[in-house]
């Protein structure tokens, strides 16, 4: 699907019951897809479709970003870890929702991305707001440093979840993270114990480790 403007992708993905969350449509309506894309593909910034940001990676489609969303129910005044933050615009999204009250870290393993979507997340006030915290490295390795995070986001696909990750998911938490036919909704109780739901249908660019 094309749309020209914010409000027509929104509006379609509410009409779709894929937007559904007060807090996330408000960070949608605010945080701005075309602040987020290439120069190149500026006419394309509401196209309900994934978009190229170099070396192989992409802004993922905003269907795809809103039923993450969802599946993670982000909360003001919580912290999260965002993997492979690409573009910046997951990472600007949750920083939205979190408020000054939380923190959101995010990893990217490419230079070049990782330059290209923390200039893209300057656009905002997050980093002046000590809102966002970012770094150069391996995602499937998380960040102990800042551990535990109440949700933890993965942007790329992985056969299997990384042990890591699920240590540094704090109890009461969830984490979302794909694989190479859907995506994994991963639950953490307060003893410890893992859930697990699955949703098929979605493709990823693979989660790359060092």
């Amino acid at each position: 699907m094309f749309f020209k403007k914010k409000e027509e992708l929104i509006n379609y993905l509410i009409r779709n019951n894929i937007l559904k969350t007060e807090n996330i449509i408000n960070a949608f309506l605010k945080i701005d897809r075309k602040d987020f894309v290439r120069p190149e593909n500026l006419f394309e910034a509401y196209a309900d479709y994934p978009l190229p940001i170099g070396n192989g990676q992409t802004i993922s489609q905003p269907w795809t970003v809103a039923f993450m969303l969802e599946l993670l129910q982000p909360q003001e005044g919580i912290k999260i870890l965002d993997v492979g933050f690409g573009s910046g615009w997951t990472t600007a999204l949750l920083a939205q929702i979190v408020s000054d009250k939380g923190k959101v870290y995010g990893i990217e393993i490419f230079p070049e991305i990782f330059e290209f979507g923390k200039n893209n997340i300057e656009k905002y006030n997050f980093f002046k707001k000590n809102i966002v915290k970012l770094k150069l490295g391996d995602g499937s390795k998380g960040w102990k440093e800042y551990s535990p995070f109440d949700r933890i986001l993965v942007n790329a696909s992985t056969d299997e979840i990384p042990s890591n990750l699920i240590e540094q998911l704090n109890t009461n938490g969830i984490m979302i993270i794909p694989d190479k036919e859907g995506i994994n909704q991963i639950f953490k109780d307060n003893d410890g114990n893992i859930e697990k739901r699955y949703y098929y249908g979605f493709k990823f660019v693979p989660l790359l480790s060092q």
